[in-house]
């Protein structure tokens, strides 16, 4: 599967071992008793080009934006549901290793899982072709999310924190709730409280959680 993924990333890889590596999930690395040969070291590289290569782009396309519009933009380009998509829109799903008693529950299809896979191709892409190699495959997948941006998007922590401020009221607060799952597919429940309002949401990180349960909140405050 991993030879298939090359011609979607646009590059055959001359250290094949990197891509398969990246498209390794953490499960089959416990399930094995090993300690490393999972995709989480290069997706800590991913993320980082991710972030230059999205920066770079959003500096060309929006010369006259200072960085408090092109803060927001890059931290929704990068945010785990816009990763997610685009994943799933170049097959992602399909190859990724996961261990043999996650296959049936889904594991493959969850955002948090989806996003470290994707940034963890980059992060193998980069690291097998440079750099430039990187950016064309970031500015083909991300073409949509970038282009469908006309105005700069607001993290909904900001806008709940703006609409609590105008209010009056203290600023919002955040406090896991639950964590459940194994260590390698964890998930986060944050609850947010906004004077007597409160919503929660679930996500793979804590920072995904807290960002839905301010749009839960958002949502029912506006409601």
């Amino acid at each position: 599967m991993s030879e298939a993924f090359e011609a979607v990333l646009g590059h055959a890889f001359n250290r094949p071992t990197l891509l398969k590596e990246a498209l390794t999930h953490s499960s089959v690395v416990h399930k094995n008793g090993r300690r490393q040969g999972s995709n989480e070291r290069l997706e800590f590289i991913g993320d980082r080009v991710l972030g230059l290569a999205i920066a770079e782009w959003l500096a060309e396309r929006f010369p006259q934006e200072q960085e408090g519009d092109l803060g927001p933009r890059l931290a929704h380009l990068v945010s785990e549901p816009v990763l997610a998509k685009v994943a799933e829109s170049i097959g992602l799903p399909d190859a990724i290793s996961v261990g043999r008693g996650e296959i049936k529950s889904g594991l493959t299809k969850r955002a948090a899982v989806l996003a470290d896979a994707l940034e963890a191709a980059l992060g193998a892409l980069y690291l097998d072709g440079g750099f430039e190699l990187a950016r064309d495959f970031v500015r083909r997948a991300w073409n949509d999310a970038m282009t469908e941006q006309v105005i700069p998007p607001k993290d909904a922590k900001s806008a709940l924190q703006q609409w609590a401020q105008k209010r009056g009221y203290d600023l919002p607060t955040y406090r896991i709730t639950s964590r459940l799952g194994p260590s390698h597919a964890p998930e986060f429940t944050v609850t947010v409280t906004v004077g007597s309002s409160e919503a929660a949401g679930t996500a793979g990180n804590r920072r995904a959680a807290e960002q839905r349960a301010a749009e839960a909140l958002l949502q029912r405050l506006s409601s």
